[in-house]
C-alpha cells in the first residue's frame, strides 16, 4: 500500500451522515431496550419524536434494519368454526367499541398460559375500551366462574358508579354461569354477549391477550404458577397499563388517558 494512502485512510474523520447515524443509533437502541425490545419502529419513532429527535420512520426503519433490531411479531388469529349447538344471546355492543368517557363500556375473557411445573394456568383480564387500561385481572389454577368473578369484582373496585356499564364476554361457560350473572346484576353491569364461534365481538380484550402472548408469554419460560403470576402482574401493572404507548390513544399510556378522564369528572 501507497504511504500516502495508508496515513490519509488511518487519519481520516468520521463524515457528518456517519456520526448523526451513530447519534440516531444510540437513541433507538435506548428506546427499544427501554421497551424491552417489544417496540417496532412506528412507536420508537413517536417516544424520540417526543425527546426533540426529527428522524422520520423511514430513516428509522433502515437504521433498525442496520442494527438488525426489530419488534416481536404474531401470527395473526384464524377463527376455528365452533362445533357446539350454543344458544345465542343478546349482543348489545355488536362490535360498536365507541365510547366518549371511561367505563361506559368494558371488555373481558380468559387466556391460557402454561408452566413447566403446575401446567396450564389462566389469566381473566377486563379492559376499559376508552383508555383500554386493564382494569381488572385475575390469574389462578382453574378456569372457572370464580375467575372470571373475580377479575370483574377487581375492576369494580376503583369505580364509583358501576350501574349501566356494558360488558362484553363470548359465550363460554363461565360468563354465562349463574354466579357470574348474578355478580353483574348486583353491579347493574349489563351483559352483552359475542356471537358463537366469532372472536371479532370481543375483539379487544382478544387483541390485549395477543400482545401480552407476543411480548411476553411466549419469549420466557415459567416454572410454575407463583413465576408466572409475578410475571404477569409486572407486565399489566408496569408496563402495559403505564409505560406502553398505544397509536389508538394518540401514542399515550392507558393509565394516563384513564386518570385524565376520572380529573375531568371529579
Amino acid at each position: 500500500m501507497n504511504r500516502s494512502s495508508y496515513y490519509k485512510d488511518s487519519h481520516q474523520k468520521p463524515s457528518r451522515a456517519q456520526i448523526s447515524n451513530d447519534e440516531l443509533d444510540c437513541k433507538i437502541l435506548k428506546a427499544y431496550y427501554d421497551s424491552k425490545r417489544r417496540y417496532g419502529a412506528p412507536k420508537i419513532c413517536k417516544v424520540l419524536q417526543s425527546g426533540g429527535e426529527t428522524a422520520s420512520i423511514k430513516r428509522i426503519q433502515r437504521r433498525m434494519a442496520a442494527l438488525g433490531i426489530k419488534s416481536v411479531v404474531v401470527k395473526k388469529y384464524k377463527p376455528v368454526k365452533a362445533e357446539k349447538n350454543i344458544e345465542q344471546k343478546e349482543n348489545i355492543l355488536n362490535q360498536d367499541f365507541s365510547t366518549t368517557s371511561i367505563n361506559q363500556k368494558w371488555c373481558t375473557d380468559i387466556t391460557y398460559i402454561y408452566t413447566e411445573k403446575e401446567g396450564w394456568t389462566y389469566l381473566a383480564s377486563v379492559e376499559d375500551l376508552y383508555s383500554r387500561k386493564i382494569i381488572g385481572w385475575s390469574f389462578g389454577k382453574k378456569i372457572d366462574a370464580e375467575l372470571a368473578v373475580k377479575a370483574l369484582k377487581n375492576a369494580a373496585l376503583n369505580v364509583r358508579k358501576t350501574e349501566g356499564i356494558v360488558i362484553q364476554t363470548d359465550l363460554g361457560c363461565q360468563y354465562t354461569s349463574n354466579l357470574f350473572e348474578s355478580v353483574l346484576a348486583e353491579l347493574m353491569i349489563r351483559h352483552s354477549y359475542s356471537k358463537k364461534g366469532y372472536p371479532y365481538d370481543n375483539s379487544c380484550i382478544e387483541s390485549f391477550h395477543s400482545v401480552l402472548k407476543k411480548e411476553e408469554v411466549n419469549l420466557k419460560k415459567y416454572k410454575d404458577s407463583k413465576t408466572a403470576h409475578d410475571a404477569i402482574f409486572e407486565y399489566i401493572e408496569s408496563w402495559y397499563n403505564r409505560k406502553r404507548i398505544h397509536s389508538s390513544l394518540n401514542y399515550r399510556t392507558p393509565e394516563a388517558v384513564y386518570s385524565e378522564c376520572e380529573k375531568l369528572a371529579a
